[in-house]
């Protein structure tokens, strides 16, 4: 056995932190998915024991909390907002749709909890901000912002999970594609699909090519009613 002497000095490890913890959390759920993060695996990226994280956050449904609230950080745009509030608009909804492809897990974590952090919040006052420029009610501006909301949420969570298939099929879109089409073209072959046909033999474009074309279509709608002046009259709208 070597003298004491000769060996290196341990390597001590740095004080965790909250803002680390959350960090490696975030790491393995980019690299993983949201199921590979835990209390324990992320004491192992650390280099610590499971027990020692729970000084610094209680339960996992915490860590959960504070990693979406991070990732609402990246979703804040540099301020000043466009003037216009359409494009105002665009521009936020556009940087939540690059963050979650940064961060895909996040479609999962949204379907699992809903907590709203300072961050989220901050989101929340700067989707706000971006409609200071229409003379309408607050509650107007609410539903406006939960209509883009909702079309934004449903247009990524589709494009999340034809990013992922090929990960989870084990086959490439193409060669899905390829799969598929024989079987497709058979179909419409009887005259049966007289609608379908002519879609397949033209090619459908890919959910990233309609994402702005049916963000504006949206607003085109929104725009439309608000200048008709109808905005408040059906109850529920």
């Amino acid at each position: 056995m070597s003298s004491v002497w000769s060996r290196p000095a341990p390597q001590r490890r740095p004080a965790l932190t909250r803002e680390a913890i959350v960090a490696a959390a975030i790491a393995i759920a980019d690299a993983e998915g949201l199921g590979a993060v835990s209390i324990r695996r992320v004491a192992t990226e650390l280099g610590a024991r499971a027990m020692t994280l729970y000084s610094y956050i209680d339960r996992k449904e915490d860590l959960l909390d504070l990693m979406a609230d991070e990732i609402a950080a990246e979703v804040l745009v540099e301020e000043p907002l466009p003037d216009d509030w359409r494009e105002a608009l665009l521009t936020i909804a556009r940087r939540e749709r690059e963050t979650v492809r940064r961060h895909p897990w996040r479609v999962d974590l949204v379907s699992q909890r809903v907590s709203v952090g300072p961050n989220g919040l901050r989101h929340v006052e700067q989707s706000l901000a971006a409609l200071d420029g229409l003379d309408v009610e607050p509650l107007v501006k609410w539903r406006i912002l939960a209509a883009l909301d909702d079309y934004s949420l449903g247009f990524i969570i589709r494009e999340s999970f034809e990013r992922d298939a090929p990960r989870r099929e084990g086959v490439s879109d193409a060669e899905r594609s390829a799969m598929a089409e024989p079987y497709m073209r058979e179909l419409v072959a009887n005259g049966e699909f007289p609608r379908i046909g002519p879609w397949i033999e033209r090619g459908v474009q890919g959910a990233g090519d309609t994402y702005e074309r049916g963000l504006n279509w949206l607003l085109d709608g929104i725009e439309a009613d608000l200048r008709s002046g109808h905005e408040g009259d059906v109850p529920g709208r």
